[in-house]
């Protein structure tokens, strides 16, 4: 298969020249010198000016538009260090315009054309093997006995599901190793293929290098050996390399075997072993590799559809980015190829594979995984915990952290696409603020466009929309706008400037043949262009666009969808080419049985490479240029980008929604799930849609759906426009909604802090219950309910017509917070020793949250508005263990900027006493940073007084468990308070 560069087709210049002209020479001689001096002397000068000004005309009008540009971002490169300090440097270097083309032509030099059949294995080498222990050796097409035979592989007709008849010998060895040496940072090696495949144009010779990153991970690289594969720009790996100092784990390798071994040092346990298992494969198009995992508690493996343990029971995971409503074991909106493994004593570890191209993952209870992937370089992560926090952040710290999002973001969102017109979304808008409810920032879908156009506002049916937008800000609130990649392709020439200046600037995706832009049909009327964000223009253009657009709509957020890319037909109006890249040796299982299925050609030109090569990771580099626009366009703010489409590194810059989930009770519960896969593949800025998306909700599920999304991290209620309304005054239960939302706004110090450790330590914000205690198998499977951080566990109800809950609380303390306000009236407290505990949840209360013994959650006096709240006094929810002891901490900036000043405060209590530690204080700000108030959750058998630094206090005690003390502490101020 042959990459070529994309290209631009060259023009010759515009030349204005002078019309051919005859003169008549007058007999008089007068005007015969008058004739020939117009002709021999002031003619040409004239010609030679017109041509001059000709071709600078031409220049003019063909170029405007890149000075403009480059204008624009002259204008805003003072911004682009605030930018590079938080972002790093990737998009300075991957859209330089000086970028060369980061990948040749392949030549059919590299490829092995002359290689002998695989021999025919002997009885031993078949015999005794396992029924899960049979790698697939033909897992497309046929299968007989004679074509499985010529493989090289063994033969055997079962009954049992799952199992495959052609299956790979014992020691099949593909490929050989030729060298193998030490490095200051690693191992590298060579390997020479012994037979050929069943695949095309095999790579006859690779190149291994095992980079050492830190004591816990390390990178391996297998590519053809004069490293000519495309490799995807995103996620930007880490370069530096150590000496390790104390590895947790070691590299091994059998130079008469295919493969490697990864071992734990501190018990031989080895977690991912290569050697000799499967057949591994490197081909152009198919690279397959397999190992064995010493454990079926894996849990990760997306963006698909399925609880986070996936297991290890023959299940395919495939990953190709794709639009669709979520379904079961179909592959999705993202392309996530990392699983964390759980070890039989609780140790874990994470294995990821970065490559922008499709594939399928299949795991077998042997247990062992097996990658198939349409295309190399193969690059493997490996990270050793050994917690799985540690795992977390890891894997996370190695595909770029995710950004800290605005404070105002974590606020409620409401949105719906049907809103028809500005006065319809206004009266939902007011009647939403009239009744009480906690609100921050209104969106809009497609309805606001002109002809469903991005970059356009309907003059009609949202004439105002301007000063609404005025008027939001007005209140302290926010507003966010639907932009698709896709660009309509048929307007006319001159009216539409997002298709005007992608032309001119030759960012479009090209057709296969490279010479035109790829035409689809997405929502706008006619035709449909795809920008190139692989493009070294594409910011500019996009900058652009987003910033003129801007001038006219002050939004403050960015929603891209749609860019998976989808595309409403298949591939494109003009259909796509019958070759390799449409049609690739293997076919992942993919909806719809092809790869072009409901997005672009396969065979589609990127600047660099084929889309091919680009699909899974379009999405990433879109909301890279996006996030970059928009810290652009708002001088300097912390963009809210948030995406559907997804890739390993898009929470670095971008959020995410779950897509267009049903309005049913199972949606409703995945949704934890997929919290879950978010939070291990390091976008913790996520959630679904509120009641669902898809279908008609009810009040009791939009009721339950409103208490668990009260939770989620981007907590939006939204849905289609062929359904009702389901916003809570629409649906009569602004009350409730109020109350749980109430709860949200009150832990929203606590929210911003965990989102401030995931910024800094890629540590995930939501987590599943084993995360606390990985030794205790009973929380694996637990998906009913979540942490925040490792202090709060949420219990909402998600089955129709319970009343109470049964969460299952790990060892230590816990205390059931059933009220946002004092917490008056009884508080559970128990010492659990690993069981479930039963607890009332009517439909009109406030969701279950229970405070973990040995935590200190930072929490706020709520406002209707995080504008509001930030205004008010904190407060702190010490919840103590069975040692009587707590510590944790708060993080407060200006949540809006990147100015880097911020306040971080310790807090311990023990020993009867709460001491502060400000650790820094650089933001002043606007609001007092008062203490106002401090709930302490113990076993108390009585209280007689408090004081802070010898001064009493007032309290309240509701024994034996609650002691509330009423303060008025300056932050910024140490503090030792202290109870008796």
């Amino acid at each position: 298969m042959v990459y070529s560069p994309g290209f631009k087709e060259k023009k010759p210049p515009i030349l204005l020249t002078p019309p051919e002209q005859k003169f008549e020479i007058l007999p008089e001689s007068r005007w015969r010198r008058f004739m020939t001096i117009l002709l021999f002397f002031v003619f040409p000068v004239v010609a030679f000016t017109l041509l001059i000004l000709g071709n600078v005309m031409c220049f003019n009008e063909n170029r405007l538009h890149l000075l403009q540009m480059r204008e624009a971002h002259r204008v805003n490169s003072s911004l682009n260090s605030v930018w590079e300090s938080h972002y790093g440097t990737f998009l300075k270097k991957y859209y330089s315009p000086e970028r060369k083309t980061i990948r040749t032509p392949l030549s059919d030099d590299i490829f092995s054309f002359n290689l002998p059949s695989p021999p025919a294995p002997g009885p031993d080498r078949c015999s005794n093997i396992a029924d899960n222990d049979k790698f697939d050796c033909l897992p497309r097409g046929e299968v007989t006995e004679k074509g499985c035979t010529a493989l090289g592989c063994c033969y055997y007709q079962t009954t049992t599901e799952h199992v495959p008849f052609c299956f790979y010998p014992k020691q099949y060895n593909s490929y050989k190793y030729t060298s193998f040496m030490k490095t200051q940072f690693g191992y590298n090696a060579t390997l020479a293929q012994q037979f050929k495949s069943s695949y095309p144009r095999d790579l006859p010779k690779l190149f291994m290098d095992v980079q050492f990153i830190s004591n816990e991970a390390l990178l391996i690289k297998i590519t053809d050996e004069k490293n000519t594969r495309y490799e995807s720009p995103v996620p930007e790996l880490p370069t530096a390399r150590k000496v390790l100092e104390a590895p947790l784990y070691r590299f091994y390798l059998n130079p008469n075997s295919t493969g490697f071994k990864i071992i734990r040092n501190s018990n031989n346990l080895t977690i991912f072993d290569s050697e000799d298992v499967g057949g591994f494969t490197f081909s152009d198009q198919f690279v397959q590799f397999s190992a064995k995992i010493p454990t079926d508690n894996i849990f990760g493996l997306g963006d698909s559809r399925h609880t986070f343990r996936v297991g290890t029971q023959w299940r395919t995971v495939t990953m190709h980015n794709h639009d669709r409503v979520p379904a079961n074991n179909v592959n999705g909106y993202g392309s996530h190829p990392v699983y964390m493994g759980l070890e039989p004593d609780g140790l874990a570890h994470g294995v990821f594979v970065s490559t922008s191209y499709s594939m399928d993952v299949v795991l077998q209870p042997s247990p062992a995984i097996t990658y198939r992937i349409l295309g190399g370089p193969l690059i493997i992560g490996v990270f050793l915990g050994p917690t799985p926090l540690d795992v977390n952040s890891q894997y996370v710290s190695t595909i770029g952290k995710p950004h800290l999002p605005p404070y105002w973001s974590l606020g409620f969102h409401l949105c719906r696409f049907g809103y028809k017109s500005l006065d319809k979304m206004e009266k939902i808008w007011n009647q939403t603020r009239t009744a009480g409810i906690p609100f921050d920032t209104q969106w809009t879908d497609l309805d606001y466009m002109k002809n469903r156009n991005d970059f356009t506002i309907d003059d009609v049916a949202f004439k105002n929309l301007t000063k609404f937008v005025d008027n939001l800000h007005e209140v302290g609130m926010h507003y966010v706008i639907l932009i698709d990649p896709g660009v309509s392709g048929g307007e006319e020439k001159g009216k539409y400037p997002p298709f005007d200046e992608g032309l001119k600037t030759d960012i479009f995706v090209k057709d296969p043949s490279g010479k035109k832009p790829l035409y689809g049909k997405v929502w706008n009327s006619k035709s449909t262009v795809f920008p190139d964000f692989s493009h070294p223009q594409v910011i500019a253009y996009w900058l652009k666009m987003i910033r003129d657009f801007h001038s006219q709509l002050k939004f403050d957020g960015a929603w891209i969808d749609m860019n998976e890319p989808s595309n409403m037909i298949d591939g494109s109006l003009d259909g796509c080419p019958n070759n390799m890249l449409e049609n690739p040796p293997y076919v992942p299982a993919v909806d719809g049985a092809k790869l072009n299925y409901k997005t672009i050609c396969m065979s589609a030109r990127h600047h660099d490479v084929q889309h091919y090569a680009l699909h899974n990771v379009y999405a990433t580099l879109e909301a890279a240029v996006t996030a970059f626009s928009m810290l652009n366009v708002r001088n300097g703010m912390r963009p809210l980008v948030i995406s559907r489409a997804s890739s390993p590194g898009l929470g670095h810059y971008a959020g995410h929604w779950s897509g267009d989930v049903m309005s049913s009770w199972d949606d409703l519960a995945q949704s934890i799930s997929d919290m879950f896969s978010f939070s291990l593949f390091g976008i913790p800025l996520m959630g679904a849609d509120i009641c669902g998306f898809n279908g008609n909700t009810n009040v009791e599920l939009c009721t339950r759906w409103h208490q668990l999304g009260a939770f989620y991290p981007f907590s939006r209620n939204h849905n289609t426009d062929d359904a009702i309304d389901q916003d809570p005054v629409s649906l009569g239960i602004q009350d409730v909604v109020a109350k749980v939302l109430y709860q949200r706004y009150f832990f929203l110090p606590y929210l911003y802090s965990l989102f401030w450790e995931a910024h800094i330590t890629g540590a995930p914000v939501v987590r599943p219950t084993f995360y606390l205690s990985p030794e205790d198998p009973t929380t694996y499977d637990l998906e009913e309910q979540f942490l925040w951080g490792d202090g709060l566990l949420i219990s909402p109800v998600l089955k129709q017509g319970f009343s109470f809950v049964t969460p299952y609380l790990p060892k230590g303390k816990w205390y059931h917070v059933n009220e946002w306000s004092k917490m008056e009236g009884t508080v559970l407290s128990v010492t659990s020793a690993g069981q479930r505990y039963s607890i009332p949840s009517p439909q009109s209360s406030s969701v279950p949250v229970l405070a973990r013994g040995g935590r200190i959650i930072p929490c706020q006096k709520p406002a209707q508005t995080t504008t509001a709240s930030r205004k008010n006094p904190f407060c702190l929810l010490v919840a103590l263990d069975n040692s009587n002891s707590s510590s944790g901490s708060l993080y407060i900036d200006d949540g809006e900027t990147f100015d880097g000043n911020y306040n971080l405060i310790n807090f311990e209590a023990k020993s009867n006493q709460l001491n502060s530690k400000v650790i820094a204080w650089q933001y002043d700000g606007d609001a007092p940073f008062t203490l106002g108030q401090v709930t302490i959750l113990g076993n108390f058998s009585h209280i007689k007084s408090v004081d802070v630094l010898g001064k009493s206090l007032n309290f309240t005690f509701i024994p034996p468990t609650v002691l509330i003390v009423e303060t008025d502490w300056n932050l910024k101020n140490i503090f030792t308070l202290t109870w008796s």
